[in-house]
């Protein structure tokens, strides 16, 4: 904090601006279910397809996505985790204590530009679900070659840029109860369609063995070649993507703004939940998927999109998982978009950012680029804000073992910090310059990247005052920090005790909410496993296609039943405390 802040009432501070108390610290479990909604997305049927369609062998995908979602878990865990919870601050805040207004106010137009391109994506993803329900002919150029398509687009963009303007808080809830039943669509959808796959390569239906499978997958999905019949991507380069995916929340630092809530460093593990489910066992459910539909349908993977795919896979309830989880997704990064243009521009409200930031997404929107090319789009995205994580890194991890003082900038009074603004341009020149040049997978891009901006801040900071001790500026900042946490303390004081709902209602909610679930995944087991024929098959396809979508109609509306009934419980808590005060 600066001495202003310190000079400051604390009460009068933003919330944002202070370090998380200890009373609204989360267990384990919600990191779990945050990570398991948050990246099993709709955009998993792009990023399985993506795979096939770069020419990647079966033994590749197996092995590569398990070793990088491995990597990027333990980079959550071991870099992004330890900051946040000893800091209890987000990466914005810890921006503006180490770096000033001016490194703050460029990082923010990067996460606007950022955040802006993946709302688009969301959008567009959810928009080929209802342009297939329509009728409406794939969208595979990277400009809209439809009118109608546009329509859509602008229709379905207008309600997300609604909601995340007015209801972004139902939006979060909502989203929450989507998880279990995302998991059970990706794990159904390959069981599904497997015996089409497996009668069009081994001419039955049924697998016999392991090696049945992966012969099936060898020939059929992951081939070892592009869809121009070329040799395709390898081991190194499928892991690099997995890693390189996620570069903007742990490497980028961005996920400090969750993970500030984890009561224990370790909680970082629970990003596997997110990783392993959802990248690794998704992104093969979805190349799987997309290889079945392209039998059915007799096309290429390459001409077929998300809405495509879902549908051959799971139906109604597979357009339903397109507009939802892209939906909630855009919703999500729209939402963080209106913030970082709201703290540039803090003379306006954050509704009226992110209305201008939301036209401008749905304008990206309408161009299907944006999806087709999300993995590379996310790949550079995260190589524009490495550089912001090893400034944060080597001030948090390396300065106090060199003996520079952490936070010196805040202690000097600075407004600009000249060291953090080369060392992000400099590792920005580095990074492209590497690409240009073509002397390492860009997947692999942000590891020199990271290391190169360390290097270089370390350098600079030294000569700008990092190595200099300041003994009256630290005591003061120890001095406010107690304050605050005697202050967090009252206040928890003050909050009503949690009592869980377990009303009789509540948990009949709950129990046919998971029957539903249960359900489903058992009618997709009755088609991978009971049909002895292609006839069969078709029967039982088409009884989860139906019971299926039944079942999932259920589970919203009992789940979503259930999670009203906790809120207004919560809320009936809040004011009784109230009263009593």
């Amino acid at each position: 904090m600066t001495s202003q802040t310190h000079n400051s009432s604390i009460g009068d501070i933003s919330e944002e601006q202070l370090p998380i108390p200890k009373h609204k610290l989360k267990g384990w479990t919600h990191f779990l279910g945050l990570y398991a909604g948050e990246h099993v997305a709709a955009t998993e049927f792009v990023f399985g397809a993506t795979f096939v369609a770069l020419g990647a062998t079966m033994t590749d995908i197996l092995l590569g996505l398990l070793i990088g979602n491995i990597l990027a878990v333990l980079s959550w865990t071991l870099i992004t985790t330890p900051i946040a919870v000893e800091t209890r601050l987000s990466l914005y805040t810890y921006l503006q204590k180490i770096a000033g207004d001016s490194m703050t106010k460029l990082y923010n137009w990067a996460n606007v530009i950022i955040f802006t391109v993946i709302s688009a994506a969301m959008i567009t993803v959810s928009a080929t679900a209802v342009r297939f329900a329509f009728d409406i002919p794939a969208q595979l150029n990277w400009y809209p070659t439809n009118p109608w398509f546009v329509a859509i687009v602008l229709a379905v963009g207008i309600i997300v840029v609604l909601v995340a303007m007015y209801g972004f808080t139902a939006v979060s809830n909502f989203s929450g109860i989507c998880a279990p039943w995302l998991l059970v669509m990706f794990l159904s959808g390959p069981l599904i369609l497997m015996p089409a796959l497996a009668d069009s390569v081994i001419g039955q239906t049924g697998l016999s063995s392991w090696s049945d499978f992966m012969h099936i997958g060898s020939v059929s999905v992951w081939t070892g070649l592009d869809t121009n019949g070329e040799p395709g991507i390898g081991l190194l380069e499928v892991i690099g993507f997995s890693w390189a995916a996620n570069t903007i929340t742990h490497f980028g630092l961005i996920d400090m703004a969750i993970l500030r809530y984890a009561r224990k460093r370790s909680y970082g593990l629970c990003t596997s939940a997110g990783m392993l489910f959802g990248h690794y066992i998704a992104w093969i459910s979805a190349g799987i998927m997309g290889a079945g539909t392209a039998v059915i349908v007799q096309k290429s993977i390459s001409e077929l999109d998300p809405g495509d795919v879902a549908y051959h896979a799971l139906g109604l309830s597979g357009l339903v998982i397109v507009i939802v989880a892209g939906w909630t997704t855009a919703n999500a990064n729209l939402y963080r978009a209106g913030l970082a243009a709201q703290a540039i521009f803090k003379n306006h409200s954050r509704t009226k950012t992110t209305l201008t930031v939301g036209l401008v997404t749905v304008a990206v929107a309408c161009f299907p680029f944006v999806f087709t090319k999300l993995l590379p789009l996310l790949t550079y995205a995260g190589l524009l804000v490495v550089p912001v994580g090893a400034i944060v890194f080597a001030e948090h991890f390396i300065f106090p073992r060199i003996g520079f003082t952490r936070y010196w900038v805040a202690y000097r009074q600075l407004s600009h910090s000249r060291p953090a603004v080369m060392a992000w341009g400099l590792g920005l020149v580095f990074g492209f310059g590497l690409n240009v040049l073509d002397v390492l997978s860009f997947y692999y891009l942000f590891i020199p990247t990271w290391f190169f901006t360390i290097f270089v801040y370390t350098f600079m900071a030294k000569r700008h005052g990092a190595a200099e001790k300041y003994p009256e500026e630290q005591a003061k900042m120890e001095a406010f920090n107690e304050q605050v946490e005697q202050h967090q303390a009252a206040q928890a004081a003050l909050e009503p005790e949690h009592v869980q709902d377990v009303s009789a209602l509540t948990k009949v909610l709950r129990v046919i909410s998971i029957s539903s679930l249960v359900i489903t995944f058992v009618l997709a087991c009755n088609t991978m496993f009971f049909s002895a024929d292609i006839a069969s098959y078709e029967v039982n396809r088409d009884l989860f296609f139906n019971i299926g979508f039944i079942c999932t109609l259920i589970y919203f509306f009992t789940a979503y039943w259930a999670m009203q009934r906790k809120k207004l419980g919560d809320a009936a808590q809040k004011n009784a405390a109230s009263m009593t005060v």
